[in-house]
């Protein structure tokens, strides 16, 4: 997962441990990919451990591509961590391992969904049932090479465009073997332009996939279209170029990419030093439709101690941790409260923009709504794309069959 990937501290889990022999040991399951991660982490574990001071408190970490295998097999035996960490787009896979988390639990927790940025809670919820809380939230933005854009003479992206803003600058940035777009592998990245022109999701709220609605085929097929017909994004070379869309945005070869907001810092400080900005999706008439990502913590069933993992759960995401998070800029923090300290760790000179974006950005987001096999979906199409880009099969096709094979 992009996202995944791209949020350094998003916080999932990895082994077991719900189970303690001791019930006042609260066992924390979340990745780290780097010692950087591990360290945020246990910064946040230390301030836990200072509010709960009554209470063992242990951190397990494991890398992201090793998460859920573990927490498959410690889901089926029972064993899952008291609190253990979720992804938006996986929990359909895991909610039977979870406890759904009522209003007296977040009191208990010293929490409340008011808290929380606009949506933010969506993020753990499956079929309207809260599953957890989120750690940090995330969005899609279009990024542009803005020395691309004028030399080509187009003016750049601006909050309130439109998707003929999009498209005119796409044709006029293609030019001089560059591309004005580079087209999507992953999820987030292909889906981010067409479900903003539908304004609509492949999936219901109630989970039901609709990735034949006339509404998404024909703004899926018009995304593949930037390829094909507008010929202002080049095709994917093969299924294994997973992040073909930034990579070719990255090295310069194209003028635009989506991707999320976790990657702004990034993508402002680039290797190749181009002059980078970024932009909310483009909207139609009816206006734009983004999703609400990121990740969080839930408290599993297995737990023999709630109460105590609930206290640990509203120390993770208190002021003081959430705080902690943003000053470091690491991540956009999903307590309402807290969002303005990660505007603060930017570099000064690229402040107002990402604060002016990422503002724009979250005003009309939507949790992402998943099916059960949400997962599979998404495994079926991201190979199929290569055809579709490259003319040899059609989006409809691809989209017919998937819903075909994995819809109720």
């Amino acid at each position: 997962m992009a996202v995944a990937a791209g949020a350094a501290l998003v916080l999932t889990g990895c082994g077991g441990g719900g189970a303690s022999a001791d019930a006042d040991t609260i066992v924390i399951d979340m990745w780290a990919g780097s010692a950087d991660d591990t360290a945020a982490l246990e910064a946040q574990l230390a301030i836990a451990k200072e509010q709960n001071p009554d209470l063992t408190i242990e951190l397990r970490t494991a890398p992201w591509g090793d998460f859920f295998t573990k927490l498959t097999t410690n889901m089926a035996s029972g064993n899952m961590a008291c609190i253990t960490g979720m992804n938006s787009g996986m929990l359909s896979s895991y909610t039977d391992g979870f406890a759904p988390l009522t209003d007296a639990d977040l009191k208990a927790a010293g929490l409340a969904e008011s808290d929380f940025a606009d949506g933010a809670t969506e993020i753990l919820k499956n079929k309207g049932t809260l599953y957890g809380l989120p750690f940090d939230v995330s969005t899609m933005l279009v990024y542009y090479n803005a020395d691309q854009l004028a030399a080509a003479g187009v003016d750049a992206p601006k909050p309130g465009w439109t998707f003929d803003d999009f498209e005119a600058t796409a044709k006029a940035a293609t030019r001089e073997g560059k591309s004005g777009f580079a087209v999507g592998m992953g999820d987030f990245q292909w889906q981010a332009l067409p479900i903003a022109k539908a304004g609509q999701q492949p999936v219901t709220e109630d989970g039901e996939l609709q990735l034949s609605d006339k509404k998404f085929v024909d703004a899926a097929t018009w995304y593949s279209g930037l390829v094909t017909d507008q010929k202002v994004a080049l095709p994917v070379a093969s299924a294994s170029d997973t992040g073909w869309g930034e990579n070719q945005y990255t090295s310069g070869n194209a003028a635009m990419a989506v991707d999320g907001t976790w990657n702004a810092v990034g993508y402002l400080n680039n290797d190749s030093g181009f002059a980078a900005g970024m932009a909310p999706l483009p909207a139609t008439a009816d206006g734009s439709l983004s999703l609400i990502l990121g990740s969080g913590y839930g408290i599993a069933k297995s737990c023999e101690n709630k109460e105590a993992a609930l206290k640990v759960l509203g120390s993770l995401l208190s002021a003081e941790a959430q705080d902690y998070i943003a000053s470091s800029g690491r991540s956009y923090p999903a307590r309402a409260e807290s969002q303005p300290l990660y505007f603060e760790s930017i570099d000064e000179k690229y402040r107002a923009q990402v604060e002016e974006v990422f503002t724009a950005a979250f005003e009309n987001v939507q949790g992402q709504y998943v099916s059960d096999d949400w997962s599979k979906v998404g495994t079926f199409v991201q190979p199929q794309l290569v055809s579709v880009y490259n003319g040899q099969e059609t989006m409809a096709n691809v989209l017919e069959s998937a819903q075909q094979q994995f819809g109720n």
